[in-house]
């Protein structure tokens, strides 16, 4: 199991929808979260891309200089990048952060923004510029020269002169539930991602990417993008999803509805189908919430409950392929902390340290009168709700 977590340079805060409880997001708020995960074990981060966002590959490459182990998942955007430079970029950043880059590609999902960019493609064209522009990225960092004419890309001597630290690329990551985007996947990726669907709509969608897979003589990993509410006790959780949409008004959420509508992603209509804007049927399956989905665009949903229930869920997504959990919470700092401490020692994850270390995962605390270490007790949940 590998646990991620997320910059979110596109605005953070302790409530959605509304500057109420907001916070800027500078250089020092993302370096700051980028430390403290890098710290307490997690694996890597995901940095968003898009109109809102700050540019992601400017971001890793200022925060690369400032962790030690955390690998950052940076994206690719066929339509919007050229591959050759692409993958000059891609190499450079994989040997200046000793192979702690991961690639991500994104062939976008919402038309206005992406005219926007200059990229005016239908849905099932962009996957077809996206299929082009991966045969010729990785055929580049493998170390080959590479002439290619497609229908939408020309390249006569496309080659990278400094290859990347890890091999024949960085790993490739890539999401989409259309049976373009899948194929794309099938032929070209290593791991595939989903957004947070219920267990069943994800066991379905791993089926179908492992038959596509074979069918190309390729195996493919998986991971799924959610939003994570863990709190010691299971009302706690709950009341605190609720105050995270509690100054969401019926308008805020209808204008939301209404851009996420125009996008022709199919993973972004699965996402708005779990609630369709109704904040009444919110849980669509056990400790799964949408209400982020309200407003948010892409990943909309959250695991929501105490250790042990969020735990159960996560091992339940395990057992049905599920490898990578790319987890955040509001604001995305503390909320590091909280699954850290919360979730990790449930799911027997946690940073490695030497026997002489003591910078380990759940923290023993202050020392009791500057002498002894506090001892753990285990609480009877029961009485703790009762109270």
């Amino acid at each position: 199991m590998q646990l991620f977590w997320f910059i979110p340079t596109h605005g953070d805060g302790r409530h959605l929808g509304t500057t109420e409880g907001a916070r800027a997001v500078t250089f020092q708020y993302c370096k700051q979260i980028a430390q403290a995960v890098d710290e307490l074990g997690f694996e890597g981060v995901l940095l968003p891309t898009g109109k809102s966002c700050e540019d992601a590959w400017i971001v890793a490459s200022t925060l690369v200089s400032v962790t030690e182990k955390l690998k950052f998942l940076v994206a690719v955007r066929p339509g919007l990048m050229q591959p050759t430079t692409a993958a000059r970029m891609s190499a450079t950043l994989d040997r200046f952060s000793k192979g702690r880059l991961l690639i991500n590609v994104v062939a976008g999902g919402d038309p206005v923004e992406l005219e926007g960019d200059g990229l005016f493609l239908s849905h099932d064209d962009r996957y077809a510029l996206t299929d082009e522009f991966l045969t010729v990225w990785r055929k580049e960092l493998a170390g080959e020269s590479v002439d290619f004419e497609g229908d939408y890309l020309k390249v006569n001597g496309g080659e990278v002169l400094y290859p990347p630290l890890q091999k024949p690329y960085p790993p490739l990551y890539f999401g989409g539930s259309s049976e373009a985007a899948m194929q794309v996947a099938a032929d070209h990726v290593d791991v595939y991602l989903t957004w947070g669907e219920p267990p069943a709509q994800v066991e379905r969608k791993i089926k179908q990417m492992r038959e596509a897979a074979a069918k190309t003589g390729r195996t493919l990993r998986f991971g799924i993008r959610m939003h994570v509410i863990v709190r010691p006790t299971e009302a706690e959780a709950w009341q605190a999803a609720e105050e995270l949409i509690a100054h969401l008004d019926e308008a805020t959420i209808a204008s939301a509805q209404q851009i996420m509508a125009r996008m022709d992603s199919v993973g972004q209509r699965r996402m708005s189908e779990l609630h369709n804007g109704d904040r009444s049927r919110l849980e669509i399956s056990p400790n799964l919430w949408a209400g982020v989905g309200l407003v948010r665009g892409g990943a909309g949903t959250a695991l929501v409950g105490d250790p042990d229930q969020v735990a159960a869920r996560i091992r339940e997504y395990e057992q049905l392929g599920i490898e990578t959990f790319i987890l955040s919470g509001y604001p995305h700092l503390e909320e590091s902390y909280r699954v850290a401490e919360l979730l990790f020692p449930k799911l027997g994850y946690g940073p490695r340290f030497g026997e002489s270390d003591r910078s380990f995962i759940s923290p023993f605390g202050e020392m009791i009168a500057n002498n002894k270490l506090p001892e753990h007790v285990v609480k009877d949940k029961s009485a703790v709700s009762a109270q």
